[in-house]
């Protein structure tokens, strides 16, 4: 039986390489965008090709009705997700003495609340589909070291880590693991105005990760293999932590 994975924010970036490589180990997707949907067309059309079901949702991961309405519509269509990757975010950097009240909100309600709004309404088809699950969210090396211009978002992703492990200790007993990727300096566009040397100052592996070094990771939490690994952050960072 081909098993199901939601992903948000999968039409570029780290999103993206998840999709493409549970796609690739036989997963069906239903993958997830904002705004950009000639981005969206173009993922949904690699996935399929690699001969997979695709399904595509589009939403705001804060707006907590629309994400309700389109992930409810979904499963109705095509059945419960085995498994839900928490990948979309945003940021919104500066000193916090000059951060706005907004860039305090946005950063703090998209990325927090998202965790609610997203995998509340997957978890009871999950648990009544009696056929375990995985659900892997994504944090940030700055959600656990902390980061400077970035204490709205190392707010945010510290509160992925919290909720991911309590949510752990909730499902395990249905075979439902939850554990954390927490990347550091990926090749994304939110990390693209980066110069490498700093890059090279603060990362021993003198380099910035790639999209598929995260999806690797995520590929193997979503297997079989990983069925007794659950409540876990792992890093992916180059050794920056």
């Amino acid at each position: 039986m081909t098993k199901r994975v939601l992903i948000t924010g999968s039409s570029r970036g780290i999103g993206k390489a998840i999709a493409l490589k549970l796609a690739a180990s036989g997963h069906d997707i239903a993958m997830h965008f904002h705004s950009n949907q000639t981005a969206a067309d173009a993922t949904k059309a690699e996935l399929e090709q690699l001969g997979i079901k695709v399904s595509c949702l589009q939403f705001d991961i804060a707006d907590r009705s629309a994400v309700k309405q389109a992930i409810e519509q979904d499963i109705e269509q095509y059945g419960a997700y085995y498994g839900v990757v928490l990948n979309a975010g945003i940021n919104a950097d500066t000193a916090f003495p000059a951060m706005t009240e907004s860039e305090w909100d946005s950063v703090v309600h998209t990325n927090l609340d998202g965790f609610y709004n997203v995998i509340h309404p997957t978890v009871m088809p999950m648990v009544q589909g009696r056929q375990g699950g995985r659900i892997i969210t994504l944090a940030s090396v700055s959600g656990i070291a902390g980061n400077r211009g970035q204490v709205n978002y190392s707010a945010s992703k510290a509160g992925i880590i919290g909720a991911t492990k309590a949510l752990s200790l909730e499902l395990a007993k249905r075979k439902i693991t939850v554990n954390c990727i927490a990347p550091g300096l990926i090749e994304t566009d939110m990390v693209s105005d980066i110069p490498k040397e700093m890059v090279n100052t603060i990362v021993p592996m003198r380099r910035m990760g790639k999209p598929s070094e995260i999806a690797g990771l995520a590929n193997y939490l979503m297997s079989e293999d990983a069925a007794y690994i659950t409540r876990q952050v792992i890093s992916v960072n180059g050794g920056m932590i």
